[in-house]
């Protein structure tokens, strides 16, 4: 199928472990229900995206794991590889326009507010432009999609602060670009405890 082909989705994801995920959350309900939380994202990303009709790679922080939610029939397992965020997914973007991927989109993987049309829809999107972001409402981004690599969009960031998605976009600024839905992900108490979905970690 030609589009399984040509697009590909990449989840960058930590390793679930006590005391080492969420740990912005972590300082205001504790390293287990940070983790239960983190837990529970990470299966909402496999709901969103094992019926995608796209090739799908995990990217772990460190030792991938044979045996978890991804099954490993869905998604390709593989390593993060780089000294900090922006070469690890220069790295990752490389080696998927080498396999011969045309759309690549990367996602994280604690993103509870998107779903698999969202998804769908940035791909749709790099018909027509070169370049596709979901702004965070933290100042960052929760998804970026390019048709060819561009380094410079991942050198001389400040990653986790608020002056990513605008130096990214100044990067970009003669670039042919789509931005979507500002959308929020998950770093501290106060992304998520307005959210029914989450009371029960809470209570």
């Amino acid at each position: 199928m030609k589009q399984e082909k040509d697009n590909l989705l990449m989840i960058f994801t930590r390793n679930p472990e006590l005391g080492k995920c969420k740990t912005r959350l972590a300082a205001t309900v504790g390293d287990q229900v940070a983790l239960d939380i983190y837990t529970f994202l990470l299966e909402h990303t496999v709901q969103i995206t094992k019926d995608l009709n796209v090739t799908k790679e995990v990217h772990y922080s460190q030792n991938k794991n044979d045996n978890d939610l991804w099954e490993a029939a869905i998604y390709n397992k593989m390593e993060q590889s780089g000294s900090d965020l922006g070469k690890r997914m220069e790295y990752a973007f490389a080696a998927g326009f080498e396999k011969g991927y045309q759309n690549i989109i990367i996602i994280g993987s604690d993103m509870y507010d998107l779903n698999q049309i969202d998804l769908e829809h940035a791909f749709t999107t790099l018909k027509t432009h070169d370049y596709v972001i979901g702004p965070a409402e933290d100042g960052g981004y929760y998804l970026f999609g390019m048709k060819s690599l561009n380094s410079q969009v991942f050198k001389n960031k400040i990653w986790g602060t608020d002056s990513v998605l605008k130096d990214t976009l100044e990067d970009l600024k003669k670039e042919n670009i789509k931005l979507l839905e500002v959308r929020n992900d998950i770093d501290y108490y106060e992304d998520i405890k307005d959210i029914a979905a989450f009371q029960k970690f809470l209570d």
